[in-house]
């Protein structure tokens, strides 16, 4: 049963975080607040180029970008936020929901399009997984590779199409 995820991380994740950086010993500065308020909207990962565009594509507020990194680094640090890696050099980041909620991610390698998915039975599968091992799996990432309905449909009259 996969769902496509289309959700933002809810007000109550930036609640969340805001207390969180609080217990930690951090203010409520400028770059922080504006990169909280930019994860707190999207709807899946970003990288901190595309947050700091966002940022300054909104008159209300000048973040430089190595204040977003900054920024990023701490709320990694924290738990509050999640870093991925899909294996091309580009981090992206997005909320870390408290109660563990989350989704994976699908990657188009032909446009890079990158899409945020949920799979129940795909869960199932992975806490099968660490029971027939022995671990306590307390984290995993998943990512899948291939080529999205626009790519795929674009493909050309040579190009050998991938078994499976």
């Amino acid at each position: 049963m996969t769902a496509p995820h289309q959700d933002a991380p809810s007000a109550g994740w930036l609640d969340h975080a805001r207390t969180e950086l609080a217990r930690a010993g951090h203010r409520a500065g400028g770059a922080r607040t504006a990169v909280l308020e930019q994860l707190a909207g999207a709807g899946c990962c970003q990288t901190a180029q595309e947050i700091h565009d966002l940022l300054r594509g909104t008159d209300r507020r000048r973040v430089g970008i190595a204040s977003v990194y900054r920024v990023l680094d701490q709320l990694v640090g924290l738990h509050l936020v999640t870093k991925i890696e899909f294996g091309d050099g580009v981090s992206r980041f997005e909320a870390a929901q408290p109660g563990g909620h989350h989704h994976h991610h699908v990657v188009c390698t032909g446009c890079g399009r990158v899409d945020p998915f949920e799979d129940r039975d795909l869960e199932r599968a992975i806490a099968g997984s660490g029971r027939r091992t022995g671990f306590e799996v307390t984290d995993h990432d998943v990512v899948l590779r291939g080529r999205c309905p626009d790519c795929a449909g674009s493909r050309g009259a040579g190009e050998v199409s991938p078994p499976g």
